[in-house]
């Protein structure tokens, strides 16, 4: 390798979640998921978690894109780009419907075995989340989701059963998607733990569980096939101090501990001294059980995957916090920084800084599994939809980890922007949020042909695949 150039084996791809695009909620015995409970929303209004599915809402996750009957098509798209990797992820209760049964559902792994196929005959390699922000809905009724250690032991089933089934069609594997996610209170503690409300006792148990069933999990994958890649998936919402001021910048090292917490469990196999002495300071006793320490030990990840958006500040003087403000973190903005349509604050270099904070903290290989911009695509009378906003954003996100792999010598095995093909969003349910090369004719409220098309940015990240990321140009 050359100065300045991305290494041969550099996995290029995009990444989407079953959930977001797949719909078929009711076809091929499939359970009920948490997702599919989950109505859509908007920036500014919450979705809503119904006791079921009512009559009269919209759940986007039931028909999302239709990958489930579309696969072959936007897999045929997938190859065209020159995908290396395509990171998805498997719902689970397309396999074990409930959660709790002894024997997975053959309908659900033969259309994984249809998927991996159609990948494999493109030469692109699967990356594959096992549970990406969906569960059975009925361990939720009857466990309480994660909070349950029992939990743990029907994951581990469900993590045999399709580990011994795509032994030899998939080789990179993660966990659990931004499993920091379950710190945030309200959608994403429900969507990370199945767990409608939780005290911070139950948070930390329900991660204890996460974190045991990961470990497990890797111990697992390993006897099934000695050359399975094992990763670990964080949302890396990363801060810098609002203000030179010691307590901004203390505030921020206290902060960032809620990503840093699952990350040295998982890279480290054992609890940083920063949670044990939290748990010491407000009495909370997290039940663990003789063993549970070894596991987590033996149970270490081979590399981190993380998703990045944006940053954050963050600041002692909360008076700086306006009360009004939306979104699942509270945080006064950063002024040097321009953001989306969604309020999303746009910081290129801060993926460098990233890249150097993990790699410097963990020394393991990273890969960049989510990243990109949600905007409102305009689909133009001939068809065309000319997103350079999207472009940029990217190209701009590329050339940093460029400087992070030859100038400050990051490990990165690749790259996979969020949403290739235009998905339901998880955070609002919307779809008018926009993230894919691949257009989708579909809106918020379930209207649409569900038709494909190739957007300007299509072409363009065909050829930064095409020049191994020498081609950037708009």
């Amino acid at each position: 390798m050359t100065n300045m150039e991305f290494p041969t084996t550099f996995l290029w791809g995009g990444a989407t979640a079953a959930n977001q695009i797949e719909g078929g909620y009711q076809e091929g015995s499939k359970g009920l998921s948490i997702s599919d409970v989950m109505t859509n929303g908007s920036h500014l209004v919450e979705r809503e978690i119904t006791d079921g599915i009512i009559e009269g809402k919209y759940y986007p996750s039931h028909t999302a894109i239709d990958f489930y009957h579309r696969y072959k098509e936007d897999i045929k798209l997938f190859a065209e780009l020159g995908f290396k990797c395509y990171r998805m992820s498997i719902a689970w209760t397309r396999i074990f419907p409930n959660g709790d049964e002894s024997e997975p559902n053959e309908a659900g792994l033969k259309f994984y075995d249809d998927v991996f196929d159609e990948l494999l005959k493109y030469g692109i390699e699967p990356v594959v989340t096992l549970s990406h922000y969906e569960m059975p809905y009925y361990l939720t009724q009857k466990y309480a989701g994660w909070s349950d250690r029992k939990v743990v032991g029907f994951f581990e089933n469900y993590c045999e059963a399709v580990f011994t089934r795509y032994k030899d069609k998939v080789k990179y594997w993660m966990t659990f998607n931004e499993i920091n996610g379950l710190s945030v209170a309200g959608p994403a503690a429900w969507a990370g733990g199945g767990m409608l409300s939780a005290d911070t006792k139950m948070i930390y148990q329900a991660a204890h569980h996460l974190l045991l069933a990961s470990a497990k999990a890797v111990k697992l994958g390993k006897t099934i096939n000695p050359d399975f890649q094992i990763g670990m998936m964080a949302g890396m919402l990363n801060r810098y101090p609002f203000s030179c001021n010691p307590d901004d910048v203390l505030a921020c090292i206290e902060d960032m501990r809620e990503v840093y917490f699952f990350c040295d469990v998982m890279c480290r196999g054992y609890y940083p001294a920063f949670v044990l002495k939290q748990f010491e300071r407000e009495g909370i006793k997290i039940e663990m059980e003789a063993g549970d320490a070894a596991i987590l030990k033996e149970g270490t990840v081979a590399y981190i995957g993380f998703s990045y958006y944006m940053t954050f500040t963050s600041t002692a003087d909360k008076s700086l916090i306006p009360k009004d403000m939306p979104g699942f973190i509270k945080a006064p903005k950063n002024p040097y920084l321009e953001e989306s349509d969604w309020g999303w604050q746009i910081d290129p270099a801060g993926l460098r800084i990233v890249l150097n904070i993990l790699y410097d903290r963990y020394q393991i290989p990273l890969f960049v599994v989510e990243n990109g911009l949600g905007a409102i695509d305009k689909v133009e009378e001939n068809g065309e939809i000319i997103d350079d906003y999207r472009i940029n954003y990217l190209a701009a996100h590329i050339q940093e980890m460029n400087k992070a792999i030859n100038i400050d010598g990051v490990d990165l095995m690749g790259y996979t922007p969020w949403g290739c093909i235009d998905l339901v969003s998880a955070s609002t349910g919307e779809m008018k949020k926009r993230y894919g090369f691949i257009y989708v004719d579909r809106d918020d409220i379930g209207g649409g042909t569900l038709e494909r098309s190739r957007k300007k940015s299509f072409y363009w990240y065909k050829k930064v695949i095409e020049s191994n990321g020498a081609n950037l140009e708009n």
